[in-house]
């Protein structure tokens, strides 16, 4: 078996990606099993310049906030701002501290350097401005689609004003408010003022929708994708907000699979726009659903990449990364019986596998699934191995400085 196993490996190349999918992919995802570790970013890293050099991919989507992004797409684009700046407001969960995501920003800054707008890569967050102890204030991104439909439409077609929007926000505290997460009574997403807020929101996106040719005739078709990023985010947050103060027990699990929806929403909208590369863990990329244990309570959700799939067919693509060890978390070599210990004891460092033939070579009789010691880690499932295009699998994950 190890023979056959090792004739579905490949060297972790742009060329051999692309050999292993039946069509060429508007989104092609590329998940990570654990978050924080700069030898799987660097992975991605070379993966993605690969696919700008040979494949003209031009996008890149990480798992960060999508308000905060636009600052590292207007860095790479046009020099706004420096690079430490851009890390420490560009990237969300307090991943702008990472070498490797700083080099891919420098990189991606490099080369665009002196290019035509139409050559230039993009950057984007996918994921919403939300946090596991809860979600940002509806605030920017109502004033930011506000603001850009007052300078483009008649006044006078427009549901209410800035000010009332931000009379009717108040203090941003009264949603970020972290105790709204554990306590539905503390949030104030079903206030009377949220609740104006959700239908002023709607009106909002409705006339973005409404003028889509004159608004895109006026000013770009960037402006107008952006236009709809903040429509989204403004109606995605308010109605996250209005979940947190929900009561019943099916709360956790809408508020889960709100966060995966959102980040659907995104990541459609990047499709549009043409290829690119998707980095995020694999629990949200994979086309099964979602499953995890949160306060004691089993949640089972549709992940971003099960919604992405069923409106992209074959165009949307997955690689989910599985790796050997990450001693410095307590993960040592992986059982000889798991696919990752089928996988650890092929020769090289790092490859790409050809899951389905995978899933052939091991049959009917599929392995263990491996027990993780740290719950930063989540091993590959089995018993889903073939609803992967592929599989990126690293042997040994390192500590880093």
């Amino acid at each position: 078996m190890a023979t056959d196993i090792q004739h579905t490996a490949h060297a972790v190349e742009a060329t051999a990606v692309m050999k292993l999918l039946p069509v060429r992919p508007r989104l092609l995802a590329l998940g990570e099993p654990t978050h924080g570790e700069d030898t799987l970013l660097d992975l991605r890293n070379d993966l993605f310049r690969q696919l700008v050099e040979q494949e003209g991919f031009r996008t890149i989507a990480i798992e960060s906030d999508c308000l905060m992004g636009l600052v590292v797409d207007d860095y790479i684009a046009s020099g706004t701002g420096t690079l430490d700046e851009v890390m420490e407001r560009g990237i969300s969960h307090g991943w702008g501290a990472s070498a490797a995501n700083r080099e891919l920003v420098r990189w991606m800054r490099a080369y665009n350097d002196g290019r035509p707008a139409s050559e230039r890569l993009r950057f984007a967050g996918i994921d919403g401005p939300l946090e596991i102890t809860g979600a940002a204030s509806p605030r920017q991104a109502l004033l930011a689609l506000h603001d850009y439909l007052a300078a483009r439409v008649d006044t006078d077609l427009l549901p209410c004003t800035a000010e009332t929007l931000d009379r009717l926000t108040g203090p941003d505290g009264r949603w970020t408010n972290p105790a709204a997460m554990r306590d539905p009574a503390q949030s104030v997403g079903q206030s009377a003022e949220a609740m104006q807020l959700r239908l002023l929101a709607d009106d909002l996106e409705a006339l973005l929708d409404a003028q889509t040719p004159h608004l895109i005739a006026s000013t770009s078709r960037e402006d107008w994708d952006r236009g709809r990023l903040y429509g989204r985010t403004a109606t995605g947050l308010l109605r996250y907000h209005f979940w947190m103060a929900d009561t019943s027990l099916s709360r956790m699990t809408r508020l889960v699979g709100l966060r995966d929806q959102m980040m659907a929403d995104n990541l459609l909208a990047l499709g549009e726009q043409g290829p690119a590369l998707v980095h995020a863990h694999n629990g949200h990329l994979q086309r099964n659903k979602s499953t995890m244990r949160m306060g004691g309570l089993p949640l089972e959700w549709w992940s971003l990449g099960a919604i992405v799939s069923a409106h992209l067919g074959a165009e949307y693509a997955f690689l989910a990364t599985a790796l050997g060890t990450i001693r410095h978390q307590g993960v040592d070599t992986p059982p000889p019986d798991s696919v990752e210990g089928l996988l650890y004891a092929l020769p090289e460092d790092r490859y790409l596998v050809d899951a389905v033939r995978l899933a052939t070579v091991l049959g009917d009789t599929r392995p263990a699934p491996r027990v993780s010691p740290y719950y930063g880690y989540a091993p590959l499932d089995p018993a889903h191995l073939a609803g992967n295009d592929g599989i990126v699998f690293v042997k040994d994950v390192l500590r880093t400085q």
